[in-house]
């Protein structure tokens, strides 16, 4: 009885989602073939190198192939004390990464779409200078994942609703 009616379920779900028209963003037309064409660039320094790595990894970058899109990155950083001591020292920090883009038709040379993904997150800074630092640079890694997975998301939504005729 239970096997039956977890299936039927499943049968009336895929009913409902197919007839109200809902397509998943990937199965639009070109989308993934789009956004492996985009090369990135991002500044010099560890938060450009880890943004455009995650980046590449989310766009399926095709290596060798020439590209369609061209990103310019400008990364901004900023480090707020929290969880401040009373002897002034902070025991907890919170980092803030905006990452604003640029994306520039190869074909045209012109510019088709810019936004930016802010993300913040919090790390413990330890007494031990090593531990301190290993925690800095992992949220400053959390932070450029998390910025990819938005401009990844944000340029996959706007490539699915252009007009491709």
């Amino acid at each position: 009885m239970n096997r039956s009616f977890v299936s039927a379920a499943v049968l009336a779900g895929a009913l409902v989602l197919g007839g109200c028209g809902f397509t998943p963003l990937y199965a639009s037309p070109g989308v993934t073939r789009q956004l492996a064409g985009v090369q990135v660039t991002a500044p010099e320094g560890r938060a450009g190198h880890l943004i455009r790595e995650h980046l590449d990894d989310a766009l399926g970058r095709a290596k060798g192939t020439e590209p369609l899109y061209r990103m310019e990155l400008q990364l901004f950083e900023t480090r707020y004390p929290r969880g401040v001591r009373v002897d002034a020292v902070a025991t907890r920090y919170e980092y803030v990464l905006t990452a604003a883009y640029t994306l520039t038709s190869v074909a045209s040379g012109a510019a088709v779409k810019t936004g930016q993904a802010r993300v913040e997150v919090t790390y413990d800074s330890a007494d031990q200078p090593y531990a301190s630092i290993a925690a800095q640079q992992d949220a400053q890694d959390r932070a450029a994942a998390e910025a990819a997975r938005r401009i990844e998301l944000e340029l996959a939504a706007w490539l699915a609703t252009q007009d491709r005729s």
